[in-house]
């Protein structure tokens, strides 16, 4: 009887941890969405399409059919690829009055001549991953 008493407290204690465990990564993963800096911020709609993106260098929200300026490295059939991303209409050739380039990475500010250096992964559904990697300055550093 007491055997029995024991091991029906160790399943009841390994579902609760269960539970709290669950609980706990729900929560530790919106919250680190929701402040991680240096992320592009990105609003759905109803049906999961994106309605507005942010500039990574200037943080200005890019409207339907804006698009940033960006070069991509060859080849273009591998999974990752190199490239820079020059800024959008907003901040690049001339900012507008009031916009600073700031690296998301090393926070410093970026010139008119400067990039941001990022990874452009290809994936196999069409789809495509961008994920900066620091601007002209602080990846030659590096």
């Amino acid at each position: 009887m007491t055997y029995l008493l024991i091991g029906l407290a160790a399943i009841a204690i390994i579902i609760l941890l269960a539970i709290f465990t669950d609980k706990f990564k729900k929560s530790g993963n919106s919250s680190k969405k929701a402040g991680s800096s240096g992320t592009q911020t990105k609003k759905t709609g109803p049906n999961g399409e994106v309605l507005m993106v942010e500039c990574p260098l200037c943080n200005t929200p890019l409207q339907k059919g804006q698009n940033l300026i960006s070069k991509v490295f060859r080849p273009m059939d591998v999974p990752d690829q190199r490239c820079n991303i020059s800024g959008c209409p907003h901040c690049y050739p001339q900012p507008e009055p009031g916009i600073k380039r700031i690296c998301p990475c090393c926070g410093k500010e970026v010139p008119i001549t400067g990039y941001l250096v990022a990874r452009l992964f290809n994936y196999k559904d069409n789809k495509k991953h961008v994920r900066v990697t620091g601007c002209s300055r602080c990846c030659e550093r590096k």
